[in-house]
């Protein structure tokens, strides 16, 4: 099925279902993105310590391959999910809404690019015969290296997914279809997300930070999957936002 297929499909779905898919969509993002780092790779990791973590990774190999499999799971979720928000968002400003996506597509972007770095330690601990030139500890610093892009990769597309919130949630709050709540909640989120621009303060405020982010997600999922959206607020602001075009 072609780009255009789909965008017909899309069309053609109610705005309710949109956000109820909106909604599902976000909640195994949360899930798979917690499950795979704070479980997985949380317990594999040993923070500065390369011998423990290959140690960690080569002891437990499928788990660590299906760490890498959810993430891949997560950023597809992620970048759907996005595609559904400009879609019902676009009605309050389409200008706006292409913004806000454009934000969102690169974080993924970045994101899943960075997760090659996350795979990366199994080849680079696979025994191949070509890394027989590198003793036992460089390898194990080469893969702790490769784990550090990965996080310097999630840093940096914490940054755009900050943007795009901001974004996201000045429509929702000019939206007459979406509870402003959940504006309020999305902007409060990204002022934990972008203190990633300087890294010191993200990582003392930490938990702080993915707990404000993660409560708030966790609201705007039960609303979009039991209420999902006023559709005959959302299609009189959609005909208005039409109307507004050829005049």
């Amino acid at each position: 099925m072609n780009a255009t297929a789909v965008m017909g499909r899309l069309e053609e779905t109610s705005p309710k279902a949109k956000a109820s898919l909106a909604g599902g969509l976000l909640l195994i993002t949360i899930l798979a993105g917690g499950f795979a780092q704070g479980f997985i790779g949380g317990s594999l990791i040993v923070s500065g310590d390369a011998t423990a973590t290959a140690t960690n990774i080569l002891a437990h190999d499928p788990l660590y391959r299906l760490a890498f499999a959810i993430y891949l799971v997560e950023m597809a979720c992620q970048i759907t999910m996005t595609v559904l928000f400009y879609d019902l968002l676009k009605p309050v400003s389409k200008g706006a809404s292409i913004l806000a996506a454009t934000f969102g597509l690169i974080g993924c972007t970045i994101k899943t690019l960075g997760r090659i770095f996350f795979f990366a330690p199994l080849l680079v601990l696979g025994g191949a015969h070509y890394l027989s030139v590198f003793d036992p500890k460089q390898l194990q610093a080469l893969a702790l290296l490769f784990l550090c892009l990965n996080y310097a990769a999630e840093t940096i597309a914490m940054v755009f997914f900050g943007l795009y919130a901001i974004v996201k949630g000045y429509l929702v709050f000019r939206s007459t279809f979406l509870p402003r709540v959940l504006g309020v909640l999305s902007a409060v989120g990204v002022l934990g997300w972008l203190t990633y621009l300087y890294e010191s303060p993200a990582l003392r405020l930490q938990s702080y930070i993915v707990g404000a982010a993660v409560s708030g997600s966790l609201v705007s999922v039960v609303w979009l999957l039991v209420y999902g959206v006023n559709e005959q607020r959302w299609k009189e602001q959609a005909n208005a936002a039409a109307a507004s075009i050829w005049r």
